[in-house]
């Protein structure tokens, strides 16, 4: 499963992919869209939200142009270095960013909710209104002050 097409991913590389370079392609849109199912969720590949699509293929594009995660590269008297890739170096991953909107995307967006909680078996009745059941059979337990106004 893809989100995303390998065509999709040459169109964003600026170099002709090998035989080698075109299986590690195909394996790192898979890693991605695993990711993306992951931290968002398992959208049908035909139907998947189009800013999924391109999250996969800029994890992808990033994983093409650093497959062995180099941190640090030197050529003569230049040096060249990645201090944000840290322990994903060498692996398809998402930024943090991408994960918040991956998150957002699935609706899985992390805070506070209210939730209404109520007991097993127990619909208020008109009748019981400001009452709340009790299991030993008797009458309902009076839960406001009067039947009048609840507070």
């Amino acid at each position: 499963m893809a989100y995303a097409t390998l065509d999709e991913l040459k169109g964003r590389l600026d170099w002709q992919l090998d035989d080698d370079e075109l299986r590690i392609a195909g394996g790192a849109l898979e890693d991605a869209s695993d990711l993306a199912a992951t931290y968002g969720r398992n959208w049908p590949e035909e139907s998947a939200p189009r800013l999924v699509r391109t999250l996969v293929l800029k994890a992808a594009a990033r994983y093409m142009r650093n497959p062995n995660g180099y941190t640090q590269s030197r050529a003569g008297d230049e040096t060249l270095g990645w201090s944000d890739i840290g322990r994903d170096a060498g692996t398809v991953y998402f930024t943090r960013e991408e994960i918040r909107l991956l998150e957002g995307i699935a609706g899985q967006k992390p805070g506070l909710v209210s939730v209404v909680v109520s007991s097993w078996g127990t619909k208020p009745q008109p009748r019981d209104a400001g009452r709340v059941p009790v299991d030993y059979g008797g009458d309902a337990f009076p839960m406001f002050s009067d039947e009048v106004s609840p507070w």
